[in-house]
């Protein structure tokens, strides 16, 4: 029973980690075939109204079903929340995504989307959901990440250097239709200018993580919200799309890559990644969710390589190592962090008077024990003062003797005659 325990415990301890591998997977794929659709010549503006509009009709039965006795009533403050979160995913974040990875690469995209929890933890910081002391070597962690991760994209922005070849590179075939056009090489216009979009979608993806964290706290139906999010995101890609695209052919879509491209990153990127994602949020927290992005970056350079021909630049190995060092320095910060909250959390609440804070706790037992001793002092001092009166009281004045004694004593006195 205590091996089944132990097991058990275990398996509950590495769910988020599980969950949160098993969806960088789910993104390496969507990275590889959005990028083969986006090529072929499919809108991203489109794609970006498919994919939510395959997102909504995936998750919304689920969410009436499973839910429909614990969904919160919608206030206009969460009306507005919502409405935010479906403008900063689906429009913003995917709309300069896809249209940065037009310019640049998979493999360069999913190495600028690491900068994700430097951004989020900044983010978290600055709105109070993150607590900075920099005395603590955990908090200082964090802040080195950050900077280092920042230091990364910078450099991947700025210097492209010379090509790396992998060792199977020449071995491989690619079909003309999965490279891309421009596959002699980006011009470092169109570099920067994809890198600078990418950066835009990174500070929107990390704002709807702070944004979605807020919003669970009044509104915890995570199926729900999902729901709500993909809808908001689909009406408002359709009013984006009308604006930025005037032909009616750009809406064409067919049984191809485009249509799998749409459904797969509908279902499994939008639909089951912002579910999974708000689950693993409520335990552990904005920057956890966002801290195993480099895992999708070393998928994303394999399979590109393989299927799309990706070449790969010096100066994009090198920041891509700088961003995955500070952003695991970000990651030790936090899993020191999730370890002292539980260490604070097992301690009995009549105990517990310090809140988190474990030097305030102390501070405040030590408070009490001194208060508790100088009470006692004053105690002491009050009864012995107590004692010297009673003293003072005895010698000074005669006891006088009871009246019961008084005569009781002349019986006892005829007794023994």
């Amino acid at each position: 029973m205590e091996g089944q325990g132990c097991v058990g415990n275990f398996l509950q301890r590495c769910k988020p980690y599980i969950a949160m591998i098993s969806l960088q997977f789910g993104y390496a794929g969507m990275n590889i075939i959005t990028k083969v659709s986006l090529n072929r010549g499919m809108s991203h503006y489109v794609l970006v109204v498919y994919r939510h509009a395959f997102a909504t009709a995936a998750i919304a039965p689920f969410a009436l079903v499973l839910e429909r006795k614990v969904r919160p009533k919608i206030t206009f403050p969460i009306f507005m929340q919502i409405f935010v979160l479906g403008l900063l995913g689906p429009v913003i974040d995917q709309n300069f995504y896809y249209a940065g990875l037009k310019f640049t690469s998979p493999t360069f995209s999913c190495a600028m989307s690491n900068m994700l929890p430097a951004m989020t933890f900044v983010m978290a910081v600055f709105c109070r959901m993150e607590k900075l002391d920099m005395k603590k070597v955990r908090c200082q962690a964090k802040v080195v990440g950050t900077i280092v991760t920042v230091a990364g994209a910078m450099l991947m922005t700025l210097y492209k250097g010379h090509v790396i070849n992998f060792v199977w590179s020449g071995h491989i075939h690619h079909p003309k239709s999965y490279a891309p056009a421009n596959a002699t090489g980006s011009t470092d216009k169109d570099w920067i200018k994809g890198s600078i979009l990418l950066i835009i979608a990174t500070f929107a993806w990390a704002s709807f993580f702070i944004v979605q964290a807020i919003t669970m706290r009044r509104y915890s139906a995570q199926l729900s919200l999902t729901a709500l999010v993909c809808f908001l995101g689909t009406l408002q890609s359709i009013a984006v799309t009308f604006v930025m695209e005037r032909k009616p052919s750009v809406w064409t879509i067919g049984w191809d890559m485009n249509l799998l491209a749409a459904a797969y990153a509908g279902i499994v990127s939008s639909s089951i990644a912002y579910y999974v994602q708000g689950l693993v949020m409520q335990k552990r927290g904005p920057v956890f969710v966002t801290a195993f992005s480099p895992l999708m970056m070393i998928i994303v350079a394999i399979m590109g390589s393989f299927i799309l021909a990706e070449k790969m630049y010096l100066g994009g190995i090198v920041g891509a190592i700088l961003i995955v060092i500070g952003l695991y320095s970000v990651l030790w910060g936090k899993y020191k962090e999730y370890k002292e909250k539980e260490a604070i959390e097992a301690i009995p609440e009549p105990v517990k008077v310090g809140g988190e804070n474990i030097g305030r706790m102390t501070t405040v037992m030590e408070d009490i024990e001194a208060n508790d001793f100088d009470f006692l002092e004053m105690q002491k001092t009050s009864e012995a003062n107590k004692e010297i009166t009673v003293q003072v009281l005895a010698i000074s004045a005669p006891i006088p003797q009871s009246p019961m004694i008084a005569v009781e004593a002349p019986k006892a006195s005829l007794r023994r005659t």
